[in-house]
């Protein structure tokens, strides 16, 4: 401790460079942990209570193949099934292409026993369920686009052949998507498309969590001799699902993170070099004063992990400031539904601090604190 105020000076006699190399260090590990809170959003969605409780059904081959909206009667009775209700994927345009946003054609009757994580008005709930054509749209959703309710939109036919002409009849908040989706009508879905009587997925209720496997097992079970064969887990697997679709995100991000290191150590080993380089006089001259080849090591090891160990904390924590204050499901439109920089990754970023800090003055630290007295002083002289 008696040496801090030796260390400070060492570091802030080159201020410019200093606050450079903090800079530069600070934007790295603030790229590092948005890629690993992105891995560990990906990986681990938000579970509710309730979407704890929640399965989903598809069809066994593919998303993308639809399922007899018959199967819902059969799904309703088997053993620990609370409730189920069939949705299919819309996919329309909203006055441009790049508007995307989850919608869903939905079936009313136990949607909202299912999704008991909604919360929406009584009133609104009401008015949606007895209008044919009206939408339910989540709060995310409404801000993006300023909605309100009693607003009249239309969602352009790109995977059907029709365009679905709806009235925001109510603004919920919560649910598995965080309040980013938009429902409307199954009945209406099928109607206009002349009753072909499918549907894309089955959202189930368990009874309990305890029973999610065995109803999965059953569901399957029921349907595995037909032409529609299925595939029944739990919601939080669905979603993983997607990531799965995407490639090997882990290898990827780690890749990314692992040069982001590998930069930031040169960037960080160049600085200390240059830095201890400029002061062998002075070092020479703290060894002649009676200094210890250790105590020189500390000195300039502490002084790139302190630099290091600044940039690393100014970059976690500014990440987590600024995804704390943005509405992630909102700008993602729903494909994040949170974006929370948790202790973990701020731990794991200080790590990397001090490992960038100690790698690059390793080798430069040691050279110069092993270097004699008269050959560091005749270098300079």
């Amino acid at each position: 401790m008696k040496f801090i105020g030796l260390l400070l000076h060492n570091i802030l006699r080159n201020r410019r460079r200093s606050i450079l190399t903090v800079t530069s260090i600070a934007v790295s590990l603030f790229l590092i942990a948005t890629l690993l809170t992105l891995l560990t959003e990906l990986e681990s969605p938000p579970e509710t209570p309730d979407s704890a409780l929640r399965l989903i059904t598809r069809h066994k081959v593919s998303l993308f193949n639809s399922l007899p909206v018959a199967y819902r009667a059969k799904i309703a009775q088997v053993e620990g099934v609370e409730a189920v209700f069939g949705s299919m994927w819309f996919g329309g345009v909203y006055k441009d292409p790049k508007n995307f946003f989850m919608q869903f054609a939905a079936d009313t009757d136990q949607f909202f026993v299912v999704n008991a994580d909604m919360v929406i008005p009584e009133g609104q709930r009401k008015v949606y369920l007895e209008d044919r054509t009206g939408a339910i749209v989540g709060e995310n959703l409404a801000k993006r686009f300023g909605w309100k309710v009693g607003d009249r939109i239309t969602l352009e036919g790109a995977l059907w052949d029709f365009d679905a002409e709806l009235t925001v009849r109510g603004i919920y908040s919560g649910g598995g998507d965080v309040g980013s989706s938009l429902f409307f009508h199954w009945e209406y879905f099928n109607e206009a498309l002349g009753n072909p009587g499918f549907t894309g997925t089955f959202s189930i209720r368990a009874r309990s969590a305890e029973e999610i496997p065995a109803i999965a097992d059953r569901v399957d079970a029921l349907f595995q001799n037909s032409t529609a064969p299925t595939k029944t887990e739990s919601e939080k697997t669905f979603v993983l699902g997607f990531a799965s679709m995407m490639g090997n995100v882990r290898l990827l991000i780690t890749s990314i993170a692992s040069v982001v290191i590998f930069t930031i150590v040169l960037v960080a080993a160049n600085t200390m070099a240059m830095s201890i380089r400029e002061r062998t006089r002075e070092i020479g001259i703290l060894k002649a004063l009676g200094f210890r080849r250790s105590q020189i090591l500390s000195l300039l090891l502490g002084e790139s992990v302190f630099l290091s160990l600044a940039g690393a904390l100014i970059g976690s924590f500014g990440a987590r400031a600024l995804f704390s204050n943005i509405n992630m499901a909102m700008v993602t439109a729903g494909f994040l539904p949170r974006f929370y920089v948790t202790p973990g990754t701020l731990l794991i970023c200080g790590g990397i601090g001090v490992f960038v800090g100690v790698i690059a003055a390793g080798l430069p630290a040691w050279s110069a604190a092993r270097r004699p007295v008269i050959a560091a002083l005749r270098q300079v002289a």
